[in-house]
């Protein structure tokens, strides 16, 4: 599992509450986050067997039960997930014909650093639903 965001957070702490839940996510499958610039990234070179979600306003909304079929379906396949957050001004026009999937979280808009958070939050609590912990309730 791998969440790749672009730009760097404005305050140096925005990231802990996306990584604290990155590393309950580990605890079901080894899961990391990475900070990308696009114009040195190939995250589908550096991940062709895997399915790419990508995160975008107009994407496709899914409830957390929805979402969390996504992550049912890679592990039956055995394949990786691979995230992408856009950075202020969004995904780079680029990135999105990278996609295999758009996702929206919300048609509200968040500052990119809350979109990490929220983002690795839902991917903790997909594992929490798949597993049947008493998280998601």
């Amino acid at each position: 599992m791998f969440l790749y965001y672009i730009g760097k957070p404005r305050d140096p702490h925005a990231n802990r509450i996306a990584e604290d839940f990155v590393e309950r996510a580990s605890r079901y499958a080894p899961t990391q986050m990475l900070e990308i610039r696009p114009d040195r990234a190939d995250l589908r070179a550096k991940h062709p067997s895997a399915e790419h979600i990508y995160l975008d306003p107009g994407g496709r909304a899914l409830d957390s039960t929805a979402f969390s079929r996504i992550f049912e379906k890679a592990e039956m396949l055995g394949r990786d997930l691979v995230f992408l957050v856009g950075g202020a001004d969004g995904l780079p026009p680029a990135c999105r014909t990278g996609a295999g999937m758009l996702l929206s979280l919300s048609p509200m808009t968040f500052p990119h650093e809350l979109a990490r958070a929220m983002l690795a939050e839902q991917i903790y609590r997909a594992f929490a639903i798949l597993r049947g912990h008493p998280y998601p309730r």
